[in-house]
């Protein structure tokens, strides 16, 4: 590879266990070619059986990697994961509306993990909501956390459509509905841009090894987005690799395993 690698800033939290989080985000933006710069909002006390522990760092600790990262290295797209609380995800937002402007931003609402456990209180949900979603040039959700966002709880794919167009009424550009906590035998994952409905339909791989799958998939968009691909085209790209990272995942753990960040994309 030769000339500057497409430069991505992370803002989400650590998994000590390395499936999810910043080490599941570095481990991505590296099998893109991506060079990866961290601003870590909390430290978590994780494996693959669930979370056991959380510290949120300063606000203003991360406030200042944010612009740290952006006034000396600069970055091509940004992606944001777990936040914590009110606090950081409003400062993560204001930072960001100063020192980031039109750089594209894919927002993971990173509100519950793989295992259940809360990772984002009530006032960062309402900080979510009304200061990030409308800075964001993708969002997301999978149907939990699309439940939360919206209020619609019975999400059937008559009604994922109007989910979609209510998150983007909150200001984001487009959003993408993950299908992966459905019980239907094809995982289908549903984008809504300015250009239309797309649906991304893949098989669903029966396994238990599904860790960081969302920080993952977020991540690998925004890595096309920093590469100057069209969002359909990241989209597409980084559901693929999310779909042989799954299929060829290293079996590790007693719970739910991380996957292989080393996966070759068809």
């Amino acid at each position: 590879m030769t000339g500057r690698p497409a430069r991505l800033l992370i803002i989400a939290g650590s998994d000590s266990s390395g499936g999810a989080g910043i080490q599941a985000d570095i481990k991505t933006a590296e099998a893109f070619g991506v060079y990866a710069m961290t601003a870590i909002t909390a430290v978590t006390v994780q494996n693959t059986r669930g979370v056991s522990g959380i510290q949120a760092v300063a606000p203003e600790i991360v406030r200042r990697q944010i612009v740290a990262c952006l006034d000396d290295i600069g970055a091509d797209a940004i992606k944001t994961g777990m936040l914590a609380n009110g606090r950081i995800a409003k400062i993560v937002a204001e930072t960001l509306a100063k020192h980031a402007g039109g750089i594209p931003l894919v927002v993971d609402p990173v509100m519950l993990s793989t295992s259940g456990s809360p990772l984002l209180d009530p006032k960062g949900g309402e900080a979510l909501r009304r200061h990030l979603l409308p800075m964001a040039t993708l969002v997301t959700p999978n149907l939990p956390e699309t439940r939360a966002l919206t209020g619609i709880k019975s999400l059937g794919r008559a009604r994922l459509g109007e989910a979609a167009r209510r998150i983007r009424q909150m200001g984001a550009q487009a959003v993408l509905i993950k299908g992966g906590h459905s019980t239907r035998a094809t995982i289908d994952d549903l984008l809504v841009w300015e250009h239309g409905e797309d649906i991304l339909a893949f098989p669903r791989i029966r396994t238990r090894h599904t860790h960081g799958t969302g920080c993952t998939l977020a991540t690998a968009i925004a890595c096309g987005l920093a590469q100057g691909m069209a969002l359909p085209l990241a989209v597409a790209r980084a559901r693929e690799y999310l779909q042989a990272a799954i299929a060829t995942a290293p079996g590790l753990g007693k719970g739910h395993g991380p996957l292989n960040h080393r996966a070759q994309r068809r």
